[in-house]
C-alpha cells in the first residue's frame, strides 16, 4: 500500500511554515509515502515563485498543481516550468500556453501520475472542458508506465468536482477538489476504487478571510472598495487528505482527512 497525502491549496508564508514542520515528519515515520501539494497561493498569496517552489520540494513535496493563478508570476514560473516538469498547471488552460497538465513521478517503485484540471463553473478564465482533458491527459500518463493516477479538480462549484470523480470513476485512484480553502466532509472511496474529496481545504493561516487578513476583506465587502489582499500570519494549518492506494491495482482503499494546526 502508499500513503498518499494531497494538500489543499498553500496560503502564503504560514501556509509554507506548516508544510515545513508536518510533511518531513510525516515522511521519516512512514505516515505518508508521496506528497502532491497544491501551491497556487504559496507566495504572497497569489502564484508561486522559483524560491517559493525550491523550498516545498525540499520540505517533501514531490508534486506542486496550481490553478487560476498559475501565472501570476508569469515570466518566473514559466522558465521554472520548462526546467521542473514536477510543477504542473491546469491542462485545460487555452493551447499554446507553457507548461504540462500532467507528470509522472516514481515512488518506491511505483510510477505515480499527476493529473491537473480546472473548472468552468463560476472561475475567472474560460477554461476548456476539464472533463474531456482529464480523458486527454490520462492517456498521456498511462503511455508513460503510471500505475496510480490522482487528479486535483480545481473548481468553485462542489457539483463540478462531484461530477468529474464519478465521470472518472474506476479509471483514477483519486479526484481531489482544491480552490475554496473550506475543507469538505464528503471524503468517499467508490465501489471502482476512486476515493474522493470535493474540497481539501486551505494550509495556511485561519485567523483571515481564506487566508486574506480579514480587516481588509471585511473593509472589501462594507466599501465595495478593492485592493491588493495581504496575507494573514496567525493560526497556522495543514489541510488535506491521506489516501491509501493499493499499489498493485492502482485503486484506492481509504481516504482520511488531514488537518492539523502548527503550535
Amino acid at each position: 500500500m502508499l500513503k498518499i497525502l494531497m494538500i489543499g491549496d498553500t496560503y502564503g508564508d504560514p501556509g509554507r511554515k506548516a508544510i515545513e514542520r508536518f510533511v518531513p515528519a510525516m515522511k521519516r515515520s512512514g505516515e505518508v509515502d508521496f506528497v502532491v501539494c497544491n501551491a497556487e497561493n504559496s507566495t504572497d498569496g497569489a502564484g508561486v515563485s522559483a524560491r517559493v517552489a525550491k523550498d516545498l520540494f525540499q520540505s517533501g513535496c514531490d508534486v506542486l498543481t496550481m490553478g487560476d493563478h498559475a501565472f501570476d508570476k508569469r515570466k518566473e514560473v514559466e522558465e521554472l516550468m520548462q526546467t521542473d516538469p514536477r510543477l504542473v498547471r491546469p491542462a485545460n488552460f487555452p493551447k499554446g500556453l507553457p507548461g504540462v497538465g500532467s507528470t509522472v513521478v516514481e515512488c518506491k517503485g511505483v510510477k505515480i501520475g499527476v493529473i491537473h484540471v480546472a473548472g468552468q463553473v463560476f472561475m475567472r478564465y474560460h477554461f476548456l472542458s476539464p472533463f474531456f482533458s482529464a480523458d486527454e491527459e490520462i492517456l498521456k500518463v498511462q503511455t508513460r508506465g503510471a500505475r496510480i493516477i490522482l487528479v486535483d479538480m480545481h473548481a468553485e462549484a462542489t457539483s463540478e468536482k462531484m461530477a468529474i470523480s464519478w465521470y472518472l470513476d474506476g479509471r483514477v485512484a483519486a479526484v481531489v477538489g482544491t480552490h475554496t480553502h473550506v475543507q469538505t466532509a464528503d471524503e468517499r472511496v467508490s465501489a471502482k476504487g476512486t476515493a474522493c474529496l470535493t474540497d481539501l481545504g486551505m494550509t495556511g493561516p485561519y485567523d483571515s478571510v481564506i487566508g486574506a487578513d480579514k480587516d481588509q476583506i471585511m473593509d472589501r465587502f462594507l466599501t465595495q472598495i478593492g485592493g491588493k489582499k495581504v496575507v494573514a500570519q496567525n493560526d497556522a494549518r495543514l489541510s488535506g487528505a491521506l489516501i491509501t492506494v493499493d499499489e498493485s491495482t492502482g485503486k484506492a482503499v481509504k481516504i482520511e482527512r488531514v488537518h492539523r494546526k502548527l503550535e
